[in-house]
């Protein structure tokens, strides 16, 4: 786990004692026991656990697709709990930009329409939204490919993709769920190398792995174990300071 050396006081995530329960049949299932957690802006967290450990839950929850049976959960200072349906919606269109295993992207269509997706349900008209996410797949090195539809692009490229779909509404958390899952180690390197430059710019990361090779490329690992935090090593640090490798061009804008 890399370390880093400056502080900040933003915090983005507030979750005190988040429990989950699933009925399934006749028995209940704890997937949550009561959870505490904080999130700072720019921070670099990896969630692991093993199966059945309450790690995907828990992403559920922080990315507010599912809710928690008790417990308190405050995004950017504001009660989830209090939120409208229409008000969740727009949290994960605009503020938390996801990236998934298995890309989910549209399989009939091409790079530019899968990443324009987020802008059409924010409203944004036609060419503005295709600027931006034309503009986008460039930035994760996709410019040759921004015509292509899924099953024309190899597993990283489709990793990038939904990368980019991810960061086209400017996000404030990428949250990242086994995101390298389905690709060869090589290709698994130069996606982690791409969460590192987003982190270098601001972005702030979440990943939700099982795998330690991919938690360590976090600043701060939070390990889950029958619902519970076991541990949670390395604390905020904010913005690394030494050099990383950049596959993006050193003047980008990364929306």
């Amino acid at each position: 786990m890399t370390s880093d050396t400056r502080l900040s006081d933003s915090i983005i995530i507030d979750i005190e004692n988040i429990t989950k329960d699933y009925v399934m049949g006749e028995e209940i299932v704890h997937a949550l026991r009561g959870v505490s957690l904080q999130i700072h802006s720019n921070e670099y967290l990896a969630i692991m656990g093993p199966s059945g450990s309450g790690k995907s839950t828990l992403m559920n929850m922080l990315g507010c697709l599912d809710t928690p049976s008790s417990g308190r959960y405050e995004f950017n200072g504001r009660d989830v709990s209090s939120m409208t349906d229409d008000e969740l919606a727009s949290i994960r269109n605009r503020e938390i930009g996801f990236v998934f295993q298995t890309f989910n992207l549209l399989p009939r269509a091409d790079s530019l329409r899968n990443v324009e997706l987020p802008l059409i349900y924010a409203g944004m008209d036609p060419e503005t939204r295709r600027e931006r996410a034309a503009h986008v797949l460039r930035e994760v090195g996709l410019d040759d490919r921004l015509h292509h539809k899924p099953n024309e692009l190899s597993g990283g490229q489709r990793q990038r993709v939904a990368i980019a779909r991810a960061l086209v509404n400017d996000p404030s958390i990428i949250l990242a769920d086994e995101p390298t899952g389905n690709l060869d180690s090589k290709t698994g390197d130069e996606i982690m190398t791409l969460f590192e430059n987003l982190y270098q710019r601001g972005h702030t990361i979440i990943l939700v792995t099982h795998e330690a090779d991919i938690a360590n490329h976090a600043r701060r690992t939070v390990r889950l174990r029958d619902g519970l935090i076991e541990s949670d090593d390395g604390g905020f640090g904010g913005i690394d300071n030494l050099p990383v490798e950049d596959p993006l061009p050193a003047n980008a804008t990364v929306y």
